[in-house]
């Protein structure tokens, strides 16, 4: 389950609520293609802004129609409390394993941050994977403090943020933090742009945005690195940097892979919940031309 690559669906919604069967389409593109597990409720998963009942609604789904493919869940609240609830919603719909960010309005410390997944970790009966996000957490992780969470029972992934770009900087840095966690834990690169960068560093697993919803692109790359073509991974990846561009003048990756499916009927019209908003005019044309000239599938 922590190899290969882990796609991340949108769920897509408006103010009437969720788009459940645009939801189930959007696995179904993942299961065709065997992707080799499915993240539902990331933060493309907009879990920030469900309620409770509507999570374990996405949850329930994501078990019933990815067929033989792990759920992995994410679980991830402002409250311990509420994350508690999340994580027995996610086990009694039948995830493979739960995906849990330290999210927080206060700042929280190193030792809250562990208290929280030693908690949670405590109550569950599936594996954690560690979801290391400050681009919208605003909190950093350490290495030590991976390698003291990484020591808990449940914890067998740490999903961590892009690479650095150069191929030997990321090499050395996913091996500094192999050395201090336990071996049977697997590091899991996100930030799509470093996906291939990652993987070709050592990184076990691709946690992918893109991938959730261009599950054979996204694969293409995955299997090119996992065979040991770092130049092909490398090839593929950078054919794609008009995409990782749209990511970063859209404040990340939401606001494009929304767009997308709407573009390509996935969706309705709007898919993201109020503030956000899709790409539109011109930027939603470039999207839409490119979708074409890379072939994105």
């Amino acid at each position: 389950m922590f190899s290969g690559l882990s796609a991340f669906p949108l769920t897509p919604m408006n103010e009437s609520g969720v788009d459940e069967a645009a939801f189930v389409k959007l696995l179904e593109r993942l299961v065709a293609s065997s992707v080799d597990s499915i993240g539902a409720l990331g933060s493309t998963g907009n879990y920030a802004y469900l309620t409770l009942a509507e999570r374990r609604r996405i949850s329930q789904l994501a078990v019933q129609h990815a067929q033989n493919i792990p759920v992995i869940i994410g679980i991830s609240a402002l409250r311990t409390r509420d994350v508690l609830t999340l994580a027995e919603d996610a086990q009694n719909a039948g995830a493979s394993a739960v995906l849990l960010a330290p999210m927080s309005y206060q700042k929280l410390s190193a030792d809250e941050v562990f208290s929280l997944y030693e908690t949670v970790g405590n109550s569950l009966s599936v594996p954690l994977c560690v979801y290391d996000n400050p681009g919208t957490t605003h909190f950093e992780f350490t290495d030590e403090l991976h390698a003291r969470i990484a020591t808990l029972d449940k914890v067998q992934s740490i999903k961590i943020p892009g690479v650095p770009a150069d191929p030997v900087v990321a090499r050395a840095r996913v091996q500094r933090l192999r050395a201090m966690i336990p071996a049977d834990v697997s590091i899991g690169v996100s930030g799509d742009a470093f996906g291939a960068t990652g993987l070709n560093a050592g990184c076990d697993l691709w946690y992918s945005v893109i991938g959730g919803l261009f599950p054979k692109t996204i694969l293409a790359i995955t299997h090119a690195s996992q065979a040991g073509n770092a130049q092909e991974a490398n090839r593929l990846s950078n054919r794609l940097q008009p995409i990782w561009d749209l990511f970063g003048q859209h404040n990340g990756s939401l606001r494009v892979i929304a767009s997308a499916a709407e573009i390509l009927d996935l969706t309705e019209q709007p898919s993201l919940p109020l503030p956000l908003k899709a790409l539109a005019g011109q930027d939603r044309q470039q999207l839409a031309n490119l979708i074409d000239e890379l072939v994105l599938a």
